[in-house]
């Protein structure tokens, strides 16, 4: 006689697999301040940038007058030289994906381009902000030692130079950031980055008629009046009318531009 038995169904049910989360902005962001300095290029620049603000008030103790040496005074003089270096950096940090040949890997990861540039523009911000920390801080070990040394080592500063002082950094930064997005080529990007603004700066002082478009669309003069401590509502209106020439509009074709670029 043959039996037949009937499998018995599992009472084991299946445990389903969680699905995968997506990086958060945050996360993506500490990534992206670790890219600034993991080639040889970006973390030269980084060190450069430093070097540059404690040269420039090493400079001062030795050689200005011991009435200048004051805190206000050594702040301010340093954020000029690193303001031209942060544009190369947040080029740096656009143009590097495609030079390195990592936008692949990053764009297979993070699928939603936008998401990326997000956060690289908050890397090069929070990097822009960092600078003006450095600043902040060699100037005071400047001020502390000239009041030390037989300088003047007055404390005395307005806190408007220190807001002027990170909208300046702040938007130099993200015009590399537009001017990489745009271009996606680190050398072709900087060379006109720095080559643009100084043809409309010579051209605007050279010819007559554009005189009075110059002093609205020529970033150089409208970020003068940022090392003041008084800037008017003209001032602040020719400022922002540059920023979204120099710096909106090229965001924004940038933007157009690597979401749409295929990755090869």
């Amino acid at each position: 006689m043959t039996t037949t038995t009937t499998p018995q169904a599992s009472s084991v049910e299946p445990v389903p697999r969680p699905g995968v989360r997506r990086p958060s902005l945050p996360r993506l962001t500490a990534v992206e301040l670790r890219k600034l300095a993991d080639t040889r290029a970006g973390l030269w620049l980084l060190i450069i940038i430093g070097l540059t603000t404690a040269v420039i008030v090493t400079l001062q103790l030795v050689f200005a007058d011991a009435a200048d040496q004051t805190f206000a005074n050594f702040f301010v003089p340093s954020l000029l030289p690193v303001g031209v270096l942060l544009p190369v950096l947040g080029i740096l940090s656009v143009t590097a994906e495609w030079s390195q040949r990592t936008a692949l890997v990053t764009y297979a990861l993070v699928p939603r381009r936008e998401r990326v540039v997000v956060a690289k523009l908050a890397a090069v911000v929070l990097a822009a902000l960092a600078s003006v920390a450095t600043s902040l801080a060699v100037a005071a070990v400047g001020t502390l030692i000239a009041g030390t040394s037989g300088g003047a080592g007055s404390w005395e500063f307005d806190e408007t130079l220190l807001l002027n002082s990170v909208v300046f950094q702040v938007a130099n930064a993200l015009m590399g950031v537009a001017f990489g997005l745009l271009l996606l080529n680190t050398p072709l990007a900087i060379v006109t980055y720095l080559l643009l603004p100084t043809a409309w700066s010579i051209v605007g002082g050279l010819v007559p008629a554009l005189h009075r478009p110059a002093g609205w669309l020529d970033t150089g003069r409208t970020m003068e009046p940022l090392f003041t401590t008084s800037l008017d509502a003209d001032q602040w209106a020719r400022l922002a009318v540059s920023l979204v020439v120099w710096l909106l509009v090229p965001l924004a074709a940038g933007l157009v531009r690597t979401l749409r670029r295929e990755v090869a």
